[in-house]
């Protein structure tokens, strides 16, 4: 194979990665196919050996189960005194992250990375717990089976019937500086359930009926190698890049998944990974915000948001697009972007809506030319999608309020038709009609065009057309114009109700546009940080309605706020510490979070390519409140052109302290 130099962009950008990673700790994961292979066993065995040769080994947090020859092990090593948390009635022995920073040994193990904390603690998952460990220089020992890993636990779930409802996300697995594949035969593993040193009788009995049948193993087995040699194989990949190998490949596999608010979408994304992983192809999920005569509501916009969000911790670029027909955007992308493969889910409603609506797999499929379209289906097990069971009481309600707005147009049409019928041809009469309803279209959203287009219809036949006030006709060639008449009359509402969603969509556009300039221009303005302050806080509050507050350190690193004022908002020493946690580990806390998401605010990190220069604080004043997706790419770019804004000003300062003081 011919080999090229890297480019100097790659070799700089390669070398600033290894800096980082050369202040942080290393990750050692010992990975098995399920409980009882010994992974625990092996950690053990691997940290007596660290010790033996003079390095620092603390015992974090280990679960034996109960097995002898796991506890044994222990002996001899320190162990943290864990965190006793309550929890609805009952203590839990919890890993002590605080107690670990302060100790920071050189070595710690940390049992069991997929669990999920109590809710009192600082990060919802352990592996968080890892991440922190590792960004202060700690080297961590864990543990993990296949099944936890997000994006394979569906296939799971499939096999063996049990779904996994604790994960890890698979960038956890990639970060991973090493790994130790523990493998052992299912027939060994079924010995060992027998003999009591996986579980104890009772609950080992269960297990052999369950998901410890020889076949489920056999299959998480296959699952745990393949996914050690996907990870070999990465880093095989990256040593040829490294040197400069070219690639033997003429084109890369590009993926497109599509996402929407139904449960259906998570096995989707999953899938959309291990294809991505399986073909070395970068992968993008895909959400387009079409019309719809259903408004989405709270629930389907916070699912949607929890989708792209794992979209994204799985490695996935995520866009909103915004267009007429769903099918369309979709396939318009994936041209733009060179998309080989798209990924969509199976419908799950009645034929006969394809029939009269259309289909959108049926459209992808007969449009996608060249690209391969794969068609998935949920999992039997998995939730179906989320529909709200509406009362009696609302239904009525709904049905008065649609035939109000449907007998409305007509009924004005009707007046003003009745005025005019001496003066004008029958023929003009119907234009009034077609005009209320292209009123009535662009005024109010989701207008009823297919009722009101009858009774237009009805009411043109009732009052005008002979014999009147009746709803005979006496020339066949007035049932030709009601036809025509009904058909044009809803083709016009439709195509009024697309121009209006059109405008409503440009808008929404123009105004994120808009914010980003304008707060742009005031940040180039501004020379000072208590005027940059100012500005961010002012514009971040008007655009989200929120209270604001930003943070900068003192010379001692401590955050305090720059200003106070109408938009802005007092922060005790509780919220200030999940501040401070924001700015020191370079990531977002709080509200709408994963980490330390009790606090009332959302905590965003001023963060540039040197430094983290403060902390912006956004307080909702209400927990109805929800940063959907696109809001917080939107708060996020705010922030960026803050800490941007700020960096500049402190090099200015720094700049001019050199000229001033040129020996200091």
């Amino acid at each position: 194979m011919k080999e090229e130099r890297p480019s100097p962009d790659e070799l700089l950008l390669r070398v600033q990665q290894e800096e980082v990673r050369k202040r942080q700790g290393k990750l050692k994961i010992f990975f098995g196919a399920a409980p009882g292979v010994g992974k625990t066993y092996a950690m053990l065995e691997a940290a007596h050996q660290r010790q033996s040769e003079g390095i620092e080994v603390v015992v974090g947090i280990v679960e034996t189960h109960g097995r002898q020859e796991t506890e044994k092990l222990l002996h001899g090593l320190e162990i943290l005194q864990r965190q006793q948390v309550e929890y609805r009635g009952t203590v839990l022995y919890e890993f002590d992250i605080d107690k670990a920073l302060s100790r920071k040994p050189e070595l710690i193990l940390v049992d069991e990375l997929a669990h999920t904390n109590a809710p009192q603690l600082r990060h919802k998952k352990r592996w968080q717990d890892v991440f922190e460990l590792l960004a202060v220089g700690i080297n961590v020992y864990t543990t993990i089976n296949v099944q936890h890993l997000e994006s394979l636990c569906d296939v799971v779930t499939q096999i063996t019937g049990v779904t996994v409802r604790e994960t890890v996300p698979d960038f956890v697995l990639e970060r991973a500086d090493e790994i130790g594949l523990i493998d052992l035969p299912p027939e060994e593993l079924l010995q060992r359930l027998g003999e009591g040193k996986v579980y104890v009788p009772e609950m080992a009995r269960r297990a052999g009926e369950g998901f410890f049948r020889k076949g489920n193993l056999m299959a998480l087995r296959e699952l745990a190698l393949r996914r050690t040699a996907e990870r070999v194989d990465e880093q095989m990949q990256s040593y040829r890049v490294v040197q400069g190998v070219r690639e033997v490949w003429p084109a890369s596999e590009r993926i497109l998944v599509s996402v929407g608010p139904n449960p259906r979408s998570i096995r989707l994304i999953r899938a959309a990974k291990r294809m991505a992983v399986g073909l070395r192809a970068e992968w993008i999920a895909v959400n387009v915000e079409a019309p719809s005569k259903v408004k989405p509501s709270k629930s389907d916009i916070i699912k949607l948001a929890e989708h792209m969000s794992l979209a994204e911790k799985l490695g996935a670029e995520t866009v909103t697009l915004s267009g007429q027909k769903a099918s369309e955007e979709i396939l318009r992308y994936a041209r733009t972007r060179n998309v080989t493969k798209i990924i969509i889910g199976k419908p799950a409603h009645p034929r006969w809506k394809d029939m009269l609506f259309g289909s959108m797999l049926d459209e992808i499929v007969r449009g996608s030319g060249d690209i391969d379209v794969y068609v998935i289906s949920g999992d039997v097990g998995e939730s179906q999608p989320h529909t709200v069971v509406k009362t009696s009481k609302q239904r009525k309600k709904t049905l008065i309020n649609s035939s109000f707005l449907s007998i409305l147009p007509v009924f004005f049409c009707t007046v003003i038709s009745l005025v005019m019928f001496p003066y004008v041809a029958l023929g003009d009469l119907s234009m009034v009609y077609l005009l209320g309803v292209v009123v009535m279209a662009s005024w109010i959203e989701n207008a009823p065009s297919f009722l009101t287009a009858l009774l237009s219809v009805l009411a043109f036949d009732f009052f005008f057309v002979p014999p009147r006030y009746t709803f005979n006709v006496n020339s066949p060639k007035y049932l030709i114009t009601f036809a025509v008449m009904f058909t044009v009359t809803i083709v016009i509402s439709k195509l009024t109700h697309r121009v209006r969603i059109q405008a409503n969509t440009a808008r929404q556009q123009h105004q994120t546009t808009a914010a980003l300039f304008n707060l742009s221009r005031k940040m180039v303005q501004e020379q000072t940080i208590e005027s940059l302050s100012a500005a961010a806080i002012n514009h971040i509050s008007e655009v989200f309605g929120s209270s604001v507050t930003l943070l900068v350190p003192d010379e001692s690193g401590k955050l305090m706020p720059t200003l106070s004022g109408n938009n802005t908002f007092d922060i005790d020493q509780k919220e200030l510490g999940v501040a401070q946690w924001a700015f020191d580990h370079k990531q977002k806390a709080g509200y709408a979070t994963d980490t330390l998401s009790g606090a009332k605010a959302l905590y965003l990190p001023l963060a540039t390519a040197s430094k983290t220069v403060g902390v912006v604080a956004i307080l909702t004043g209400t927990s109805d409140v929800f940063f959907d997706h696109r809001q917080m790419h939107l708060l996020e770019s705010f922030a960026n052109q803050t800490a941007m804004a700020i960096e500049r000003v402190l090099l200015t300062k720094e700049a001019q302290q050199t000229l001033l003081y040129p020996n200091n």
